[in-house]
C-alpha cells in the first residue's frame, strides 16, 4: 500500500479490483455452468485458471496502490498483527463487498440469456456463491480454513521473499498462480471461496434478485453462507500470524 495515494483512490481500486476478480472468476464459473454458453461444461481446470487470473490481474495493477487486498480476510489478518491501520479496515471491507456485488451484477447482465436456459438451481447458485459438495458445513469450514491459511501465508511469503526484492511484479504474478493452484488442489470440497467478499457479495445479489430476472434461482442457502465468511476471516488471522511469527 502506498499511503501517499489519496484514500479515495485506494478504496476505488479495492472496489475495482474485487469487481475484476468476480467478473473474471465468476464469469468463468458462469461460462462452465450455464446452458448455451460456449464454455458450457468446460471443466474444473477452466474455473481454476479463471480465478487465478482474476486475482493476478488486479494484483499486478493495484498491488502498489492499495495493497490489492480485495479480500476482507487479508485486511483483517494484516490489521490484527499491526500491518494495516484498524481505522481503514471497515472502509476496505465495504469497498471489497460492494465491488464483489458490482462484479456479480455485471455477470448477471451479460449472461442473462444463459441463466434463462439453465433450469438447475444448483448450477445457477454456483455462478454466485459456494456450496459444500458433501453438504457438510464442518467439511466446508475446514476446507475453507486450510485454503485461506495457505493463501494468506504464501501470498505474504511471495511478496516479501528475498528473491522478489527487486521484482515485485513477479511476486504478484506468483499470487495468481497460487490461487490457481489452490482452486485445483483444494477446490473440490467447496468451490472454494477463500474470500468473504467473493461469497457474501454475490450471495446477497442472488438473494435480492427477483425470479423475474433469475427464473430458476432457488435458495441462496444461508444455512451454509456463514462458512465462507467465518473460515477465511479466521484463516486470515492464522495465515498472517504464522507468516509473521516465522518470517515477519
Amino acid at each position: 500500500m502506498d499511503p501517499s495515494v489519496p484514500l479515495w483512490v485506494r478504496l476505488a481500486v479495492e472496489f475495482i479490483g474485487t469487481a475484476i476478480l468476480l467478473i473474471i472468476g465468476n464469469g468463468t464459473v458462469a461460462n462452465v455452468h450455464l446452458k448455451g454458453s460456449k464454455g458450457y461444461r468446460g471443466g474444473w481446470n477452466l474455473i481454476a485458471m479463471g480465478y487465478g487470473l482474476g486475482v493476478m490481474i488486479p494484483a499486478m495493477m493495484f498491488g502498489g496502490i492499495s495493497g490489492n487486498h480485495i479480500n476482507p480476510g487479508f485486511t483483517l489478518g494484516l490489521a490484527v498483527f499491526g500491518l494495516f491501520p484498524w481505522h481503514l479496515v471497515p472502509l476496505y471491507m465495504l469497498a471489497q463487498l460492494l465491488g464483489a456485488m458490482a462484479g456479480q451484477l455485471a455477470i448477471v447482465v451479460t449472461h442473462k440469456p444463459y441463466y434463462d436456459q439453465t433450469d438447475s438451481a444448483e448450477d445457477v447458485l454456483a455462478t454466485f456463491a459456494t456450496i459444500n459438495a458433501a453438504g457438510s458445513r464442518l467439511n466446508g469450514f475446514l476446507s475453507e480454513l486450510l485454503g485461506s491459511v495457505v493463501l494468506f501465508s504464501c501470498a505474504l511469503g511471495l511478496v516479501h521473499s528475498p528473491l522478489m526484492a527487486n521484482e515485485p511484479g513477479v511476486a504478484h504474478l506468483g499470487i495468481g498462480f497460487l490461487v490457481w493452484a489452490l482452486v485445483v488442489g483444494l477446490g473440490g470440497p467447496t468451490g472454494p471461496a477463500l474470500n468473504p467478499a467473493r461469497d457474501l457479495g454475490p450471495r446477497l445479489v442472488h438473494q435480492l434478485l427477483p425470479t423475474s430476472v433469475l427464473h430458476h434461482k432457488g435458495t441462496s442457502d444461508w444455512r451454509y453462507g456463514w462458512v465462507p465468511i467465518a473460515a477465511p476471516l479466521l484463516g486470515g488471522i492464522i495465515g498472517v500470524g504464522g507468516w509473521k511469527l516465522i518470517l515477519g
